[in-house]
């Protein structure tokens, strides 16, 4: 995908091809989120230092609880009309205990949602893959995971998360009623169902569908509308329809089978977190989440980020694996600036660095030599140097 054309981009002539100017707004988060998001840092100074293509403006912001202690909410008005005009965002990861007692609308995750919901960031995209040095460190038979490539494509402003009335009401006998309300419409569907298609044409050519149409109302009409549109939109895709939970079971059973499922939003959060353990770690899986535009045609608003957690038992102790929060980096080398080359070199010095043995805590096995967040992130901007050729 060719995503280039920004509504908020500055260029400049020199002796080389004009040089284009990409802004990215950091929001490191909570935990080990600003641990991770310094070693992206790492990685654009690389770029801005050897690269001739584009440099890249950086800025931060604060969201989620360090949001909260400074300004009394998850994310400020004013960051999100930030957000709304850079070309990428880079994020962390938010949430913590110590904020438990805080109101549902005002808890460090509400920053995301609101970040996710404003800027219509529908489309998130989830690869599942196990690097050759990491087979083993699967908790399957390396035989299921060598090569295991999926992509989850999730539905991200819709369904569970955000469908109204979502709320806890105490009856008049006194007891308490919680309400969370699943809804889609046609449209919803039509558009995560496209993307999913698109992409893989450019993969193996084969969609599962993934809904709980045997239970759900949402699940029988998700699955009405993706099969009128294969029927007219996608007939050279191969497609399957599966229940969420009979996936759930073939991810851990025959994992290879797949390649691009796609699902609605809260079958989506679950999926992905099954498909990481498949790659050795929840720290290995990087996201994108993409707003509208997604054609080749117009840079989508998008938001990348690692799929893990803050993780406050290890936060500050310099044992976070920074490899998703780069990988979301590549991620958005790729989507976001069409800058594919620059993309497969960061993801090929990950590989790298894990086929010499380097290991954060998470992925750690016998015989692998084992280092910190920031030393994995020296490693992986030195095979930068080594495989770049600039």
């Amino acid at each position: 995908m060719n995503l280039t054309k920004s509504l908020n981009r500055n260029t400049y002539r020199t002796k080389d091809p004009i040089i284009m100017t990409y802004n990215i707004i950091l929001f490191p988060g909570d935990g080990i989120g600003p641990e991770v998001i310094s070693q992206v840092e790492r990685i654009i100074k690389f770029f801005n230092t050897r690269f001739n293509k584009a440099q890249f403006a950086i800025e931060t912001e604060l969201a989620g609880g360090a949001a909260l202690d400074v300004h009394g909410v998850p994310i400020t008005n004013a960051a999100i009309d930030k957000a709304q005009r850079a070309d990428a965002i880079l994020f962390g990861a938010v949430g913590d205990s110590k904020w438990d007692d805080i109101s549902f609308e005002l808890r460090p995750e509400a920053g995301l949602l609101r970040l996710r919901k404003d800027l219509d960031l529908f489309a998130n995209l989830r690869p599942a893959i196990c690097y050759p040095a990491l087979a083993t460190a699967s908790s399957l038979q390396p035989s299921l995971v060598e090569g295991l490539d999926i992509l989850i494509v999730r539905e991200l402003t819709g369904g569970t998360y955000f469908s109204q009335p979502k709320e806890i009401v105490t009856l008049q006998n006194g007891q308490k009623r919680a309400v969370d309300t699943t809804s889609y419409t046609t449209f919803e569907i039509s558009r995560i169902v496209k993307i999913a298609f698109n992409l893989a044409a450019k993969r193996y050519k084969k969609v599962h569908s993934v809904e709980k149409r045997n239970v759900m109302m949402t699940g029988v009409l998700w699955h009405e509308v993706i099969s009128e549109l294969h029927q007219t939109y996608a007939e050279n895709i191969e497609l399957k329809h599966i229940l969420a939970d009979s996936c759930v079971m073939q991810l851990v059973r025959q994992p290879k089978q797949f390649d691009v499922i796609v699902c609605d939003n809260l079958f989506g959060d679950i999926l992905s977190d099954a498909a990481a353990m498949l790659t050795g770690s929840v720290g290995m899986l990087s996201s994108a989440s993409l707003g509208t535009n997604i054609s080749g045609i117009e840079r989508p608003r998008a938001l990348y980020e690692p799929v893990h957690g803050t993780a406050p038992d290890i936060a500050n102790q310099d044992k976070a694996n920074p490899i998703a929060a780069v990988a979301s980096f590549a991620m958005a080398l790729r989507y976001s600036f069409g800058l594919v080359r620059e993309a497969e070199l960061v993801e090929k010095s990950i590989s790298n660095v894990l086929d010499q043995g380097y290991r954060t805590i998470d992925i750690m096995q016998d015989k692998m030599c084992k280092v910190g967040t920031n030393e994995m992130g020296q490693k992986i901007v030195k095979e930068l140097e080594t495989i770049a050729n600039y």
